[in-house]
């Protein structure tokens, strides 16, 4: 149950598992539980989709749905998406890109990588509320980026010299956490579900090559950015295969 708590408590922003500190290790050991916490985020938004499905036009709902995602998870992933695109695009050199992620002012990179991130997730979501598989996607969609923050710590080093959760991961949670994926895709009884899952990795694969080729790793920077864009690419996975 703590590390469940660990979990929730660097994930989100609910009250469970704030009233106790945890550590970076007890966090890195509890990390098997991210996908689980993305499906309890997904559950979240799906519910109040449907509560709002029949008072408000869908794009109005898809615009509360990224205000609720953000209100949950403090823009946690958000923040790195907007690092990470001002670094890489701005930066000249591996060490120059490590300090520009370090500022948390938003640039014009970051600016504009947080613009077609809401946009792309805001019409994605108006267009899903009107398909007849929009409960799984908007469930799985979340869980499928938090376990795309198990993937690149396994295949790449943590970039800066000082240490990381990230380092502290085994294989155990990578384990864990795809068994959780596994087993919530076969339930939705879904083919494009699958689709979303082999689109996550494919994206998360062409990322990693571009932060080794960048930063010669990874940073927790770069693993938000890669659940926003991990997310983004179900989101368009989901809407094309959906289409008749």
């Amino acid at each position: 149950m703590n590390s469940l708590l660990a979990a929730l408590s660097f994930l989100t922003r609910l009250p469970a598992g704030r009233r106790a500190p945890f550590d970076a290790k007890q966090v890195a050991r509890a990390a098997g539980w991210f996908p689980l916490i993305g499906i309890l985020l997904g559950a979240v938004y799906a519910l109040a989709a449907a509560i709002l499905r029949p008072h408000l036009p869908f794009a109005l709902i898809a615009v509360l749905l990224i205000a609720l995602d953000a209100l949950l998870t403090g823009a946690l992933h958000f923040d790195g998406l907007a690092d990470t695109a001002d670094g890489f695009g701005g930066g000249q050199g591996r060490e120059d890109v490590l300090r520009i992620m370090r500022d948390h002012s938003i640039g014009s990179y970051g600016a504009a990588a947080l613009i077609l991130c809401i946009a792309l997730k805001a019409i994605a979501f108006t267009i899903l509320l009107q398909r007849e598989y929009w409960v799984p996607a908007l469930i799985l969609t979340p869980a499928l980026g938090r376990w795309s923050l198990l993937l690149l710590p396994r295949a790449l080093p943590y970039a800066r010299p000082t240490r990381s959760l990230i380092q502290e991961m085994g294989k155990a949670p990578l384990f864990w956490g795809t068994g959780t994926i596994a087993v919530a895709l076969g339930a939705a009884q879904l083919w494009r579900v699958w689709a979303a899952a082999a689109t996550v990795l494919i994206v998360t694969l062409a990322f990693g090559f571009y932060c080794r080729r960048k930063i010669a790793g990874i940073t927790g920077d770069t693993l938000g950015a890669n659940l926003e864009l991990c997310e983004c690419a179900a989101l368009v996975a989901f809407l094309w295969t959906g289409r008749s």
